[in-house]
């Protein structure tokens, strides 16, 4: 680490290695605002996903694109991921020279250039899928020559991609399973956009029957990948694909659970509804320091938009810190607003003075590790026990 690293105070020279000394924090060897990871958290996590993938006959493929972080990739598929996901050719560019062995791409790829890597790749043997939702996008991959494992794609009305009705993909799946070079290796979507329960079952169904149309016109392989679930409706999924023949390989490919947040995924996962399954623990935390008390009400920390996710929700106060390092809950403090590098703090009844921290979790981890090249994985007692770096 050095002074390239947001977070680390290294203005002289490089730091040593923080995994062996274990710095504390609060010891001036960092300064704010600054995300850390809780490695006990995320160890949690990693491990109750899979256990529930193992006890309801799935397999894992958590989407990278939450983290890019090769520290939690590596630490998912140690625990018995099946593979990783990712959105782009240039997130699977990563993860293949990162040496992960299979990749699911969750979207549709049309640039030859991408598509010519992909089949050479491909033919080198990386085990590597992605999505097609259109007769042009079969014919754009079958023109590299192959060879490319192809998965069909099942939308829905108002989402972003896939087939909408189940005449489309099967014509689709037609294309891909006669064009030279091309192996059609399954059905995928994404149910995360749809607003309740029933629309996520009805979508569910109208793809498990989708799948059952292209098997019966010998279109799918024996064992087909059926692939869908984000992080707010995994449970659902499992329960709508049990009508799946036996052997399919269902794949869930829930990102943001393998450190969860204190927002939207708090509120929305399906542990929730089911709570012996879970639970999941928010393993990410921002500190801020509090820079400004200029009025009755109102306090101004040093974290902006450049630095916390706001897209699913504001950045939630947890606990104070003061300049003697007592701790108390963030009770009376809400966050209003963000600009670039400053935060809105509505203050009630509560004083803060400048220069406490104060604890933030975040909603949406999807947007929080974009904004940081290395991020401190912290022990219980906010000592560093390893970092992380991201590939954005």
């Amino acid at each position: 680490m050095d002074w390239r690293s947001k977070g680390f105070w290294a203005p002289d020279e490089a730091l040593p290695p923080v995994g062996e000394s274990r710095p504390s924090i609060f010891g001036g060897g960092f300064t704010w605002p600054l995300l850390v990871v809780r490695r006990d958290a995320v160890q949690a996590n990693i491990a109750t996903m899979a256990a529930y993938c193992r006890r309801h006959g799935a397999d894992f493929a958590p989407h990278a694109k939450t983290t890019m972080a090769p520290g939690l990739l590596e630490a998912q598929l140690r625990a018995g991921a099946w593979g990783m996901t990712v959105a782009t050719p240039n997130q699977a560019l990563v993860l293949r020279r990162l040496g992960v062995e299979r990749v699911l791409i969750a979207n549709e790829v049309l640039d030859p250039v991408a598509l010519g890597w992909l089949a050479r790749e491909s033919a080198a043997g990386w085990e590597v899928y992605f999505q097609v939702d259109s007769v042009a996008g079969v014919t754009a991959a079958a023109a590299t020559g192959g060879p490319l494992r192809i998965l069909v794609e099942l939308g829905h009305p108002g989402g972003r991609t896939g087939v909408r009705t189940l005449e489309g993909l099967a014509e689709v799946a037609r294309a891909a399973a006669s064009a030279p070079g091309l192996e059609l290796a399954g059905v995928t979507g994404y149910e995360g956009q749809l607003h309740d329960q029933a629309e996520v079952d009805a979508y569910l169904d109208r793809l498990v029957d989708g799948v059952e149309r292209l098997t019966k016109a010998g279109l799918l392989p024996e064992r087909p990948i059926v692939s869908a679930g984000g992080s707010a409706w995994f449970d659902r999924v499992v329960d709508r694909f049990r009508r799946l023949a036996p052997g399919t390989r269902v794949i869930l490919r829930s990102g943001a659970s393998v450190t969860h947040d204190d927002g939207f995924y708090r509120e929305r996962t399906p542990f929730v509804r089911v709570p012996g399954e879970g639970p999941l623990a928010a393993a990410l935390e921002i500190w801020a320091q509090v820079l400004s008390a200029p009025e009755p009400g109102l306090a101004i920390a040093g974290m902006g938009k450049r630095d916390a996710p706001f897209d699913e929700g504001l950045p939630v106060p947890l606990e104070v810190r003061d300049a003697e390092g007592s701790l108390r809950a963030a009770t009376g403090i809400r966050v209003d607003k963000l600009n670039d590098h400053h935060t809105y703090l509505a203050v009630d009844e509560v004083e803060l003075v400048p220069g406490d921290l104060i604890r933030f979790g975040i909603s949406h981890p999807c947007t929080a590790f974009d904004k940081w090249r290395d991020i401190p994985v912290v022990d219980e007692e906010r000592r560093v026990v390893d970092v992380l770096h991201t590939y954005f």
